[in-house]
């Protein structure tokens, strides 16, 4: 009974959210060429569709997603390994770390267009950036969070190399840990995406760029509902794989 109260409100709460922003525009409380009324983005979707747009600009932004998403992942598991695995990685990277980890992603992107120019790898690379410290500080903090007792029991069976210990308990132990910086990175991947194309990468961000431009606002909107349905595929998907990686715990 609770499942379907909390359901009906959830519900009502959306459905009073989009009555008050249907009626915003419509009494002429905001202008509607700022701020248009959902009525409308159904039409704009469908327009967006029919010109072959929509499929093209989502399609070439998910082939960035993806690959700055495996790149900013991989390379953060990896160093986040060695970091948590090993006290001299740490110490020597400390610095580095200390320097480069509050440049935001948008810094980067005048060196991603002078070293790879307006091309799909410099979106890669911004949002490989946005995604990577996310996945490197869960790393290192799940392995360093693996009870000490395990590693001294795994070494006492004779487990006593960096690769079995990495493959027999550390790496079982701080997968949730891991799995968690994970999902956080799949949200983090899409808000990098609009920053990485609005400098000229054909995609999702430079479309909204063009339509804000000539004031087309529910274009504007229709991308930005795009990219949360992508996003709620993209987590739902996750956290059934996570369910599925993480069935012994039940």
């Amino acid at each position: 009974m609770s499942l379907v109260r909390s359901t009906l409100l959830a519900a009502a709460g959306l459905l009073a959210f989009l009555l008050f922003w249907e009626a915003m525009p419509r009494l002429g409380l905001i202008n509607p060429a700022f701020l248009p009324p959902p009525s409308t983005i159904p039409a704009a979707f469908l327009r967006e569709v029919s010109l072959g747009i929509w499929p093209e600009a989502v399609l070439s932004s998910l082939s960035h997603y993806v690959a700055g998403l495996l790149a900013g992942a991989g390379a953060g598991v990896g160093l986040g390994l060695l970091s948590g695995m090993f006290r001299p990685f740490e110490s020597f990277t400390a610095w580095i770390v200390r320097l480069l980890r509050p440049i935001p992603g948008l810094a980067w992107v005048p060196f991603a267009i002078i070293w790879f120019g307006v091309q799909p790898s410099a979106a890669v690379f911004i949002i490989a950036i946005g995604v990577f410290w996310i996945v490197f500080f869960a790393t290192q903090g799940a392995v360093r969070g693996v009870d000490r007792d395990l590693i001294e029991v795994a070494q006492a069976f004779g487990f006593r190399s960096p690769l079995a210990r990495l493959t027999k308990i550390l790496l079982p132990a701080a997968t949730p840990g891991i799995l968690v910086g994970l999902r956080t990175a799949l949200g983090q991947a899409w808000m990098a995406v609009v920053a990485a194309e609005i400098f000229g990468v054909p995609g999702v961000g430079q479309r909204m760029m063009q339509a804000s431009s000539l004031l087309s606002t529910d274009i504007v909107v229709v991308y930005m509902l795009t990219m949360a349905a992508l996003y709620g595929l993209f987590d739902s998907a996750f956290v059934a794989l996570q369910g599925w990686l993480l069935r012994w715990r039940a």
